[in-house]
């Protein structure tokens, strides 16, 4: 069996490996364009940042070692040209000779992942951060005696990342993002915490704004400013590659990527597709791109297993993601809630903000959760999570129990380990879990951030129950204070309006909700307090459609 890989890294080497130990006896070739063919590209912004010194550590396999352990025909240099699919034949150019060969193939396995947008830009150079070429070229830059600022273009993942990372490698930093707020899996009032980080730590962050030209050294932006920087990383976004699919026939999906089904095969029986260009199908069946290296890893497996015979098919994508920005890591799974109103999707919110272990126990970390729920089978939709440790082992916990189909409600129920360095005796996934099933049962009626000014205008009256010294550092207009601890007292000072409670994050709420409640009165708790509610506030002022009620 003559098996063709066009495109390395980690789908692709992932799939000719996976292989490689399942069939001793097939033909492999891997094809990679570009110079190396298996390397760690998630850790190529903290070898620019210093964190990863040894830029040899990035190297995971070089042809020679693959051929040496797998056997493996693996051809740097080499970019396929052309696929002919009723002949079963590639057209590859060797970069080295400039000449032009033709391969045969019985099954071909395409992972030629994504192109960064292009930006232009007269006399600044411009890089990505994809792959060892881009490290040296910027670490070249970076060494040399200019002391410049960087431009970095693009606040998903990678551009918080490279501005993460020139800004430790003493380099002044500015990031400009086209849209109102960082990371758009993450939701305005939780991608605020991180926009806070950055700026904190010296980086230049300007939402809404983009590069408007680029002449003579000189960057001008949308939003007035200038910029003459040494470096444009360029973090922008990026196209699947699909040049190659699309000239031979094969068919593309909705959003771009090639369209394969649940085993990766494409439009032609021959041939499959994994990666970063191809169409991911998520848990409500629905085709999206997902670019995240776990998935071109499984996926490459499971082609591999397909290819030789075995019965598997892919799981559900669910896009889950983590990233760090300095002292704080955000991550999240699933479906966001910007999302589900463009799709018209109902759902139910939950916000919490539990420490990370112990309060008591030395080095608590305060973190922002966020659960997406649907409101007629408690299903978790997504969530999101923003602090600082132990936010990458709760979105895992909360990925695992979407892929395990528990509830929202069921998250209560889960038996998770506990010491007070660790964790809670009520861990924050049992919180949550807490707090979906008093909304889902109607114990306690919520109110969103985005909700409680059109509630406000309508009359309802908004009790601060905190103590007199958290409301002098901060609280929503016009509420009423009443401490917790007087409010049985205090009860006549209640209009007859409908009543939404809040506290600095959503407990006490509760507590005070479920007392009006049983005294007649209709009352409604801030989720998530005060502190969703400030978050969301000042998030509004860049993206003010979350205002308005759903």
């Amino acid at each position: 069996m003559r098996v063709i890989v066009i495109g390395g890294v980690a789908g692709g080497m992932s799939a000719a490996t996976r292989l490689r130990r399942l069939d001793e006896s097939a033909e492999i070739t891997v094809l990679e364009r570009g110079g190396y063919v298996s390397y760690a590209n998630c850790g190529l912004p903290y070898y620019i940042g210093g964190e990863i010194e040894d830029r040899g550590e990035l190297l995971l396999h070089t042809p020679e070692s693959l051929r040496a352990r797998f056997r493996l025909d693996v051809r740097t240099r080499h970019e396929a040209r052309s696929i002919d699919l009723a002949a079963r034949r590639v057209e590859v150019i060797d970069h080295r000779t400039d000449a032009l060969i033709e391969l045969e193939y019985d099954v071909l396995v395409l992972a030629a992942g994504a192109a960064a947008n292009p930006i232009h830009a007269d006399g600044i150079p411009v890089h990505t951060l994809r792959t060892i070429d881009d490290i040296d070229a910027i670490d070249a830059i970076l060494g040399s005696d200019d002391d410049g600022p960087a431009l970095v273009v693009g606040g998903g993942y990678i551009g918080v990342e490279a501005a993460e990372n020139l800004t430790r490698r003493g380099v002044s930093t500015t990031l400009v993002h086209r849209g109102p707020h960082l990371l758009a899996t993450l939701d305005p009032e939780l991608a605020v915490l991180v926009e806070h980080e950055l700026r904190a730590h010296g980086v230049d962050l300007r939402t809404s704004t983009e590069i408007q030209s680029a002449t003579g050294g000189e960057v001008q932006l949308s939003d007035g400013g200038a910029v003459r920087p040494r470096l444009i990383v360029n973090a922008s976004g990026a196209t699947p590659n699909t040049a190659l699919a699309r000239a031979a026939g094969l068919r593309l999906g909705a959003s771009g990527g090639i369209a394969v089904d649940g085993q990766n095969r494409t439009s032609d029986r021959h041939v499959y597709a994994v990666g970063d260009g191809v169409e991911k199908i998520g848990p409500d069946g629905a085709h999206a791109i997902v670019a995240m290296a776990g998935l071109a890893n499984r996926h490459g497996r499971t082609t591999a297993d397909v290819i030789a015979g075995r019965e598997d098919e892919n799981s559900p994508a669910l896009g889950t993601a983590v990233v760090r920005a300095f002292g704080l890591t955000a991550a999240s799974v699933g479906w966001s809630e910007q999302r589900l109103r463009r799709a018209g999707r109902p759902y139910r919110a939950v916000h919490t903000h539990p420490m990370s272990h112990a309060g008591y126990f030395p080095g608590a970390d305060r973190m922002a959760l966020k659960l997406l729920i649907d409101p007629v089978d408690d299903a978790i939709l997504g969530a999101q999570a923003v602090g600082g440790a132990g936010v990458d082992k709760r979105i895992d916990v909360l990925s695992v129990a979407m892929a395990g189909g528990i509830t929202a409600s069921g998250l209560a129920r889960l038996e998770l380990a506990y010491a007070p360095q660790y964790g809670q005796a009520k861990d924050p996934i049992n919180q949550l879990g807490y707090v979906a099933d008093n909304v889902r049962t109607g114990a306690t009626a919520t109110v969103q951030w985005h909700e409680l000014e059109a509630l406000q205008r309508d009359g309802a009256t908004v009790v601060d129950v905190r103590s007199d010294v958290e409301r002098a550092a901060g609280a929503i207009p016009g509420a009423l204070g009443i401490p917790l601890d007087e409010l049985r007292e205090r009860l006549d000072e209640l209009s007859s309006a409908p009543v939404v409670v809040y506290c600095q994050v959503g407990q006490r709420g509760h507590t005070a909700a479920r007392l009006l409640v049983q005294r007649g009165i209709d009352a409604r708790n801030l989720d998530g307090g005060y502190r969703t509610w400030s978050a969301g506030r000042e998030a509004s002022v860049a993206a003010p459609e979350m205002m308005e009620a759903r």
